[in-house]
């Protein structure tokens, strides 16, 4: 039987802590414990809301998937956090566009 290839798809920090959370933790290995640490100091929206943003910034702020995620997940509070967080995704960003993202991220 040929080894069926799985489907990845990214998500946010906070929708790991979303499935993470529904490991019963005296069944979870220790990597699993380990994420479960690492999500729940990290996670700094729910995953609705996250979902939600990630949606918003492709949407409103013409991001692609991976972008909004990484936003969501680092969520910058400055021009110069976010300037700086963009630099090494290989594309310029207009002062406007990342104003827009800085602005729909104190939306939430």
């Amino acid at each position: 039987m040929p080894e069926e290839k799985q489907k990845r798809i990214p998500v946010s920090i906070p929708e790991v802590k979303e499935l993470v959370d529904k490991i019963d933790p005296e069944k979870a290995d220790q990597i699993q414990k380990r994420t479960q640490d690492y999500v729940t100091k990290f996670s700094k929206l729910s995953a609705k809301e996250a979902k939600d943003l990630r949606r918003k910034l492709m949407k409103e702020a013409s991001l692609t998937d991976i972008e909004a995620i990484e936003i969501v997940n680092i969520s910058p509070t400055s021009l110069e956090e976010l300037r700086a967080f963009t630099a090494g995704w290989k594309k310029l960003f207009p002062t406007e566009q990342l104003e827009r993202i800085l602005s729909l991220l104190r939306q939430r």
